[in-house]
């Protein structure tokens, strides 16, 4: 059967290359978009004259269900806000409060023109469940770690037979997939983090882990294994995959970027997290472009950002990368947005008569700009030809619903605890 295009009427699109254009356009099923006829066999005929139309966004790293802790630890260092607010509450997670958890936050990702989450956490299967069900397209990456979870209780070789099973059985669904989430060099032995590489290459899965995210960490590494913590990954084959997604890689040497490069790793920049958190440092978005990374944006979870919005992350990288480089030229709207929704093949209707995007200026040249920098309410969200959002309204989810249990989850999680 032939796929039936959308028909947007009197509107305005970005492209992939930000290029603005206006008039009737077919949004097909495939992701691609073209000029209407106006004789077209469509689903829908939408009036398009207050939306402007744009890829989706793309959030490269996320612990969706940690909604559940969002608001808790405000203002407390990292080591801090880890051993008393997370580490014990995490002691009563379950898988029940993992897919809850996702769900929401699946809610809040639609809800900002996100379709895509590489996430990492525990309870795999049920972080896919969620992200299966809100229909946007997901990684659903198992944490492994040495010490023992509520989710693999027996620890990291528990971790590793399980995902090892989840790969072989995949998630049954096309817009989501497993992949291997060893936690980060500090929680990780080197056997364990062998075995997860030599998993991901098996079955030619997605690598996800946390890397250089503080200068403890890096001087630890080194003190400890010689390397720095980059060259300590290389050193024993982790990278090999070239399926690598590396979270924050706030501290890295310039070798330690080449090496990443040369492995098509991905490098995820999460500066709101790192600043909340007051970690001291962020990526070098100008070095890790010299030496060829792949860098994309990823909000971190709601416990360290207080938010999965990202188009928030995308104004704050584009300002802190400026104001740590003193060049106001870095992370322009177009390098900006491109980078934001990079890989995306989705599509997003934001609010142009939304007064956070006045004025629109001569020729709307002004849309873009304003759509990065100041925001606008996201009406509709496309995915695979399935409309998850119109009009502001989630359809994919329950969302009240979906905020009813939240609360009444969170009082029993955090019961005893704070």
């Amino acid at each position: 059967m032939d796929e039936v295009p959308v028909r947007y009427l009197d509107t305005h699109l970005i492209d992939e290359d930000c290029n603005l254009h206006h008039g009737d356009f077919l949004l097909h099923e495939d992701g691609s978009w073209s000029l209407s006829n106006g004789d077209e066999d469509v689903k829908f005929n939408l009036n398009g004259s207050d939306r402007l139309i744009t890829r989706s966004l793309q959030n490269w790293h996320t612990h969706l269900a940690m909604i559940l802790n969002r608001g808790t630890g405000e203002d407390l260092p990292l080591q801090r806000w880890l051993e008393d607010i997370i580490f014990p509450t995490e002691k009563k997670l379950t898988s029940e409060l993992v897919e809850l958890g996702t769900k929401a936050s699946c809610a809040e990702l639609i809800a900002t023109g996100t379709t895509f989450a590489c996430d990492m956490y525990y309870f795999p299967k049920q972080m896919a469940a969620g992200l299966i069900e809100s229909g946007i397209r997901g990684i659903a990456g198992g944490t492994i770690t040495d010490f023992p979870t509520t989710s693999y209780p027996e620890g990291a070789n528990q971790a590793i037979n399980d995902l090892d099973n989840l790969l072989k059985e995949g998630t049954g669904n096309s817009r989501v997939e497993y992949a291997v989430a060893p936690h980060a060099i500090y929680t990780c032995g080197k056997e364990s983090l062998i075995k997860a590489s030599e998993l991901s290459r098996k079955h030619n899965s997605y690598l996800l882990t946390h890397a250089s995210e503080t200068r403890n960490e890096v001087a630890n590494c080194k003190k400890e294994n010689g390397y720095y913590p980059i060259e300590y990954l290389d050193s024993i084959g982790f990278l090999e995959s070239n399926k690598s997604v590396l979270a924050h890689c706030g501290w890295l040497k310039k070798n330690e970027m080449r090496i990443l490069a040369t492995h098509n790793s991905k490098a995820v920049h999460c500066p709101t997290s790192n600043m909340k958190l007051g970690i001291g440092g962020t990526m070098s978005y100008p070095a890790m472009i010299e030496a060829g990374v792949d860098v994309r944006l990823g909000t971190d979870g709601s416990a360290s950002n207080n938010s999965i919005d990202l188009r928030q992350e995308a104004k704050l990288a584009s300002m802190i990368q400026r104001h740590d480089h003193w060049d106001a030229s870095l992370l322009n709207p177009e390098k900006l947005w491109k980078l934001s929704t990079q890989d995306s093949n989705d599509w997003v209707a934001w609010n142009i008569d939304d007064i956070r995007m006045r004025p629109h200026g001569f020729e709307k040249r002004r849309l873009l700009a304003n759509l990065v920098y100041s925001n606008a309410d996201c009406l509709d969200v496309w995915v695979n030809g399935v409309e998850l959002r119109h009009g502001g309204m989630t359809m994919s989810l329950n969302v009240e619903e979906i905020s009813n249990d939240l609360e009444i989850a969170v009082k029993d999680y955090y019961e005893d605890i704070n």
